[in-house]
């Protein structure tokens, strides 16, 4: 279930108020479909340096992006940042156009064609094994691979994880309904085993439950930093094999905020050097604005835009779709 946080000033004139609700409004509302444990300290250095409040809603990307249709003109966010583009296109319509001075800080590709959101970090999706229990010749070509009998009960996915929904949209722009529907059965079929987010995968291989897992980049990475003996490793499919999606965790500002200029300046807060040092340095992502962050990630995001497909990020707007087909295959 998604939370709220409500900040100390909010509390305090609630209580002083003796009411059970807050009577002073928030800055900002934020909804965030990026997790707590991520984007928390990043919140933080905004409140400070601007000195509003910010109120976050913390829940699913796609959750979220359904709750934003629901409440339409009268949702009170002010900002939604998503973990994947197919979320953000979902509402497209319901965003206000960003200045150009932030949407030229990130390359077209990582940015809306209509100028409605652009990417704060960049996120490669990959597969992570067991060098220990995976030879070399079992080492997978294409995410299409993974149905062979070679894989059978040795896979982890999760199917309710907005990164995946987002991947599998993408899939479905790449291999058309009736192939990615016959893919999702064929990896069911083959035991592919499920687990509620990414770094629950990199952490059922080193426990030996399943060899293989798919993921985004960075969760490796931090198990790395922690443990430099950690036994799991990552590697990319064949150049432009669709399961090497390069994807953006985006952000944009609803039509209906009446305070525009404090969203645009939490966006452009995000594309700030201090914020994308953040998301490579700390979160182990890819900085989206030029110069920025550190640029020691592994794989880098030279290799990874060299070995993605070429999928337009504006077309994977149909989350629906995508949700209505994980239904039918059993998996939500």
């Amino acid at each position: 279930m998604p939370t709220t946080r409500l900040s100390s000033p909010l509390l305090t004139a609630a209580v002083l108020a003796g009411l059970g609700t807050p009577v002073v409004a928030q800055d900002l509302v934020l909804y965030s479909g990026r997790g707590e444990s991520l984007v928390a300290p990043l919140i933080e250095m905004f409140e400070e340096q601007s000195g509003a409040d910010v109120e976050v809603r913390y829940g699913g990307t796609a959750e979220l992006a359904v709750l934003l249709q629901e409440e339409g003109e009268a949702s009170p966010a002010d900002v939604f940042w998503a973990q994947d583009p197919g979320a953000l296109g979902a509402v497209g319509d319901m965003f206000a156009p960003l200045p150009e001075d932030i949407l030229n800080r990130v390359p077209e590709g990582l940015r809306d064609d209509q100028g409605r959101w652009v990417a704060a970090s960049g996120r490669a999706r990959l597969f992570v094994y067991s060098p220990d229990r995976v030879s070399d010749d079992e080492m997978p070509a294409s995410i299409t691979d993974l149905t062979g009998d070679a894989y059978a009960g040795r896979v982890g996915w999760a199917p309710t994880n907005g990164s995946f929904q987002a991947h599998l949209t993408a899939i479905r722009e790449e291999l058309g309904e009736d192939e990615t529907r016959a893919w999702l059965d064929g990896m069911v079929e083959n035991d592919t085993q499920a687990y509620s987010n990414n770094s629950s995968q990199v952490q059922a291989i080193a426990d030996g439950e399943i060899d293989f897992g798919l993921v985004n980049h960075y969760y490796l990475l931090r198990s790395k930093e922690a443990d430099p003996n950690f036994p799991v490793d990552q590697a990319l499919f064949e150049d432009g094999d669709i399961g090497n999606l390069l994807m953006a965790a985006g952000v944009g500002v609803l039509q209906s905020s009446d305070d525009q200029e404090l969203a645009q300046q939490f966006v452009s807060f995000l594309l700030s050097d201090e914020a994308q040092a953040y998301f490579s340095e700390d979160n182990h992502e890819y900085a989206v604005v030029e110069g920025a962050g550190s640029g020691n990630q592994e794989p880098s995001f030279e290799e990874v835009r060299e070995a993605a497909p070429d999928v337009d990020l504006n077309t994977l707007d149909d989350l629906e779709g995508t949700l209505n087909l994980l239904r039918d295959a059993g998996l939500l």
